[in-house]
């Protein structure tokens, strides 16, 4: 009795009133936020006569699949720039978890007498850095980077900020788990993997998408270590293409080229296209993660 009671309880109507505002006006954003992301999927379809005449519209007058003929016209160099662009990103991402948690649980340790040493070194780097040209030369001259696929993943493996909010998310767990585990027998590395790591889900879902945003989006340490053109990340093929599309079309408009199609590229529709190939994959990453991230968020940006 008392549960149903309980159950069919009227909602007060300032509550109710509150809910649905809150609803309509977050379902207004979210629609202000996806319309962008529709106009760029939607007008990538249309011609680049269309596109140029009318503007973006939210249904093209003509489509043509033009921009994706050009941005597809070498399948082999696509699927080997997915290829290592998906690889880069897994291997990097579950390296820069382990180590960013790793460091996190070590430093947070109240036992651990150098961790305030070494948080003031690990926070010293964020401040200063040897500069582009000396970490060029080291990278290319003493660590061969060159045309390595190590150059993709070791120069963003570790970041001092995903560090750091690990730290004070592990630190506001117990610290009497870890205190009877040692009085049970377990090591570090045995309670690191069996105690910590399990109850950080959402601090690894939340730094774990940040990372592989990072990896997915990096086309910079390609442009300075990768001259294979079968290493090369997806982000910076696209980039080369986009931007050899550029002169190819000037070359064509200045009459240095007797090439039909390139009077024709679709240089801006292209643009839109080059974007959904870049994207698609990575944005259906976010909805399985979705229900870690803000928890994974907060809990660790509060924690003292």
């Amino acid at each position: 009795m008392m549960n149903e009671k309980k159950r069919h309880k009227k909602i007060p109507r300032d509550v109710l009133m509150f809910n649905i505002f809150g609803s309509v006006v977050s379902f207004v954003f979210a629609m202000v936020c996806a319309i962008p992301f529709y106009l760029i999927f939607i007008n990538s379809f249309a011609s680049e006569d269309t596109l140029i005449r009318n503007g973006y519209e939210f249904i093209p007058q003509e489509f043509s699949l033009a921009a994706y003929k050009w941005v597809l016209r070498e399948p082999a160099r696509v699927l080997y720039a997915y290829r290592n662009t998906i690889c880069v990103t897994i291997i990097g991402t579950s390296c820069s978890l382990l180590m960013s948690t790793m460091t996190g649980y070590v430093l947070s340790r109240k036992d651990f007498p150098w961790r305030n040493f070494f948080s003031l070194f690990f926070f010293f780097t964020t401040l200063f850095s040897g500069g582009l040209v000396p970490w060029y030369t080291l990278c290319t001259r003493y660590l061969g980077f060159k045309n390595n696929y190590i150059a993709l993943i070791l120069p963003m493996i570790f970041s001092v900020w995903n560090m750091i909010i690990a730290k004070n998310y592990i630190r506001g767990l117990p610290y009497e788990m870890i205190e009877s585990a040692k009085v049970d027998g377990a090591n570090d590395l045995l309670i690191y993997f069996k105690l910590i790591l399990p109850l950080t889900i959402p601090l690894l879902a939340t730094l774990g998408l940040f990372t592989a945003l990072g990896y997915w989006n990096d086309w910079y340490n390609s442009m300075l270590f990768i001259t294979d053109k079968n290493k090369q990340s997806l982000q910076y093929f696209l980039h080369e293409m986009l931007t050899s599309s550029q002169v190819l079309k000037d070359l064509a408009s200045s009459g240095q080229t007797e090439e039909l199609e390139y009077y024709t590229l679709p240089k801006d529709t292209m643009r839109m296209a080059i974007t959904c190939v870049t994207v698609g994959p990575i944005i259906f990453l976010y909805p399985f993660i979705q229900r870690y991230f803000v928890k994974g968020l907060t809990i660790g940006a509060v924690k003292g």
